[in-house]
């Protein structure tokens, strides 16, 4: 079982996610709650969490700040940040830390979900890359680095697919299947060859396209977020403002 650490002063607010997040990973993970800065640091070294669900303003010790000081001595453990603010301050200092994502409230179901489903997928590959590390046999690794060369080569494959296929409903076990990998070892290698983890490297790609749509007056922005994968206008919306700072219309019109 994975373990999960909500962070939130707010108990309405930790009472939505605990339940929405129970609703979808209780039978993969468990999941804890902690009301202030201090007490999740508190609860951090007891349970060594695989995730941190921390909102950035809390009194006392922030979310911040626990995060600076968890990631001292738990740099495995993914962090996401929660704010109802939308200072870029705040997101340069969750890069600082290495934050998985930064999540603006009231976060978007789906949006958490693939967030959390990320984070998990992270600390299973770390678990089998430990099993197998403490199994391997003599001469393994140079194999390893041969085999993982020899993938590096399909780096661009992989590129030209989700340029040809970004508007659908993509995922990693598509992809996985789809290049002949399990979900683990495609995630290990696309982090490897992107920087950046498949779910990033999409979503980046969708606004790009997005931005490019933008441009021309006669689409319509529900049209734009549909043409690049999103059925949700407001979902759409929402991830643009979230990696651009302003909403489609707002982009459209600074480009007038």
């Amino acid at each position: 079982m994975y373990k999960i650490i909500i962070a939130d002063d707010e108990i309405i607010e930790r009472t939505v996610l605990d339940r929405k997040l129970r609703q979808n990973f209780q039978d993969r993970c468990t999941i804890r709650q902690a009301s202030n800065g201090r007490e999740v640091i508190a609860l951090a070294r007891e349970e060594m969490p695989d995730l941190l669900i921390l909102d950035i303003e809390m009194p006392g010790v922030s979310g911040l700040e626990a995060a600076e000081e968890i990631r001292r001595w738990n740099k495995p453990c993914s962090i996401i940040f929660l704010t109802a603010f939308q200072e870029f301050d705040y997101a340069r200092k969750a890069v600082s830390v290495h934050a998985l994502e930064y999540l603006l409230k009231p976060c978007d179901d789906q949006e958490l979900i693939l967030s959390v489903e990320e984070a998990i997928r992270i600390a299973r590959e770390r678990e089998e890359y430990v099993s197998y590390k403490a199994e391997e046999a003599p001469g393994v690794p140079e194999q390893i680095q041969e085999e993982d060369a020899l993938h590096s080569s399909r780096a661009d494959a992989v590129r030209n697919y989700i340029e040809l296929h970004y508007a659908e409903d993509l995922s990693i076990g598509i992809m996985a299947e789809h290049f002949g990998y399990s979900e683990v070892y495609f995630c290990k290698l696309f982090k490897q060859h992107f920087g950046e983890s498949f779910v990033s490297f999409l979503t980046h790609y969708r606004i790009r396209e997005a931005q490019r749509l933008l441009e021309d007056e006669a689409v319509n922005v529900k049209d734009v977020g549909r043409t690049v994968g999103y059925a949700d206008s407001n979902y759409f919306t929402k991830v643009f403002r979230r990696i651009m700072g302003m909403s489609p219309s707002e982009y459209r019109a600074s480009r007038l």
